[in-house]
């Protein structure tokens, strides 16, 4: 029970360390948030809202973070106190991921022409679409969190988390005092990305260079791939899987905007805002997770132990989570229209609906760990993708008959099977494990 409670304990340590960031990150999202809406209203938010979501759409697919492989590998070569094997392993991720991104970049480019008009962007917004899918690198940034992960520098991506939300409140008041409207609040948005690329990989980059030192830059002869078995194939499968399971919160608003148009989509933005509470800590914990459960699994505990260890970070998380949700179906339109204003509350019912898939969906991040960390990836990422391909090609037609509303069901839905899927998979394969 001491050791069990110890790895519970040690998950949420590194959450709360990464929370700690997040926290203050939430409540300056917040003020970005009011300056937006009200500034923008809701047709030009939801421009924004569409600009951004599409390269982060792009970049979810496209992108290829190494961060998954370099904790399960790197806390194998850590364990064996072998440094140059870590060391290849870091140079390799780090090459898969900025290839990844370059090949994002260039998608968005010659996409946003095609997809722009669809979303209701106007000409000068498609234009200034293509330089903004430099935004994408603000997503390129796994490999040196997956390193600070395996050293246990959480307080690090707690204070990193805190860089974009500054970057944008910065931007986001200069556009508001300064009136430069639309074009201002993307230029915002686009300089943020970029300082979470340049930060991230810069406290990486660092803390590699002081704990491997020489080793880091001339590793002795060797190769990642024949250093680590099968990391190509984990590689592949778990970016899957992360993509899949992203790829509902990714979509949808690009799917309410092609149906409905940027209005609508800028009053679903808003709805989804207020989930975030709920979908961070989730995300973060599941991520969190998997370096404990990793090596839980390196040391031969990947059976009952894993179980109840598991089943302990979700009864928490799902606790934690459930007055969230009580707030919000007591006082919907308060909430929103404290967020963005009076013209947005027209999204607090469908608010309701997407914190509670969101809860429902805080299974989802923890059972994907410890698929992962238990070596079947691929078993994640067939579960995500059912789920994907049941609910979200029917999305167009329920939010034809439902409006928005019809987006809060296809994400209760998808989020029920997905979690109910998950967690039969992590049981049977831990059984037998």
């Amino acid at each position: 029970m001491t050791e069990r409670a110890g790895i519970t304990g040690r998950i949420f340590k590194g959450l709360g360390l990464v929370l700690g960031g997040k926290a203050g990150a939430g409540l300056i999202s917040l003020v970005y948030l009011i300056i937006a809406a009200r500034a923008l209203g809701p047709r030009d938010y939801g421009i924004l809202v569409l600009v951004h979501g599409y390269v982060t759409a792009v970049v979810g697919i496209v992108e290829f973070p190494a961060w998954q492989a370099i904790v399960r590998y790197g806390a194998e070569a850590s364990a064996e106190d072998a440094p140059h094997r870590l060391a290849r392993l870091l140079r390799f991720g780090t090459a898969v991921e900025l290839a990844g991104g370059a090949a994002a970049i260039i998608a968005a480019m010659a996409l946003a022409p095609l997809v722009g008009p669809h979303l209701g962007w106007p000409p000068e917004t498609v234009a200034f679409a293509i330089p903004y899918s430099f935004a994408v690198l603000g997503s390129v940034r796994s490999a040196p969190a997956g390193y600070l992960q395996l050293i246990d520098r959480f307080d690090l991506i707690g204070l990193h988390n805190m860089v974009q939300p500054l970057v944008r409140l910065t931007g986001a008041t200069l556009a508001w005092l300064l009136g430069w409207g639309l074009k201002g609040f993307l230029i915002a948005w686009l300089a943020a990305a970029l300082a979470e690329f340049a930060v991230l990989w810069g406290m990486g980059l660092i803390c590699a260079h002081n704990r491997l030192g020489m080793v880091l830059r001339h590793p002795a002869n060797g190769s990642a791939v024949r250093d680590n078995p099968g990391i190509w194939r984990f590689l592949v499968a778990s970016n899957a899987d992360v993509t899949l399971s992203e790829l509902a919160g990714r979509i949808a608003p690009l799917i309410v905007g092609w149906v409905m148009g940027p209005a609508m989509a800028g009053l679903f933005a808003v709805a989804q805002r207020a989930t975030v509470i709920i979908a961070q800590p989730a995300q973060i914990l599941g991520n969190t997770a998997y370096a404990e459960l990793a090596r839980m699994v390196a040391a031969g505990q990947g059976g009952a132990p894993l179980r109840r260890t598991l089943t302990r970070v979700i009864g928490i998380a799902l606790a934690a989570a459930a007055p969230v949700v009580i707030i919000a179906a007591l006082f919907p339109t308060q909430i929103v229209t404290l967020l963005a204003g009076p013209a947005f509350k027209a999204a607090g019912s469908v608010m309701v609906v997407l914190v509670a898939a969101r809860m429902i969906a805080v299974i989802g991040p923890p059972c994907s760990s410890a698929l992962s960390a238990m070596g079947f990836p691929a078993l994640s990422m067939s579960a995500n993708l059912f789920a994907s391909l049941i609910f979200l090609p029917v999305l167009p037609l329920m939010l034809h008959h439902w409006g928005l509303m019809g987006a809060g069901a296809q994400a209760v839905g998808q989020a029920l099977l997905a979690s109910i899927l998950l967690a039969s998979l992590v049981w049977r394969r831990s059984l037998a494990h």
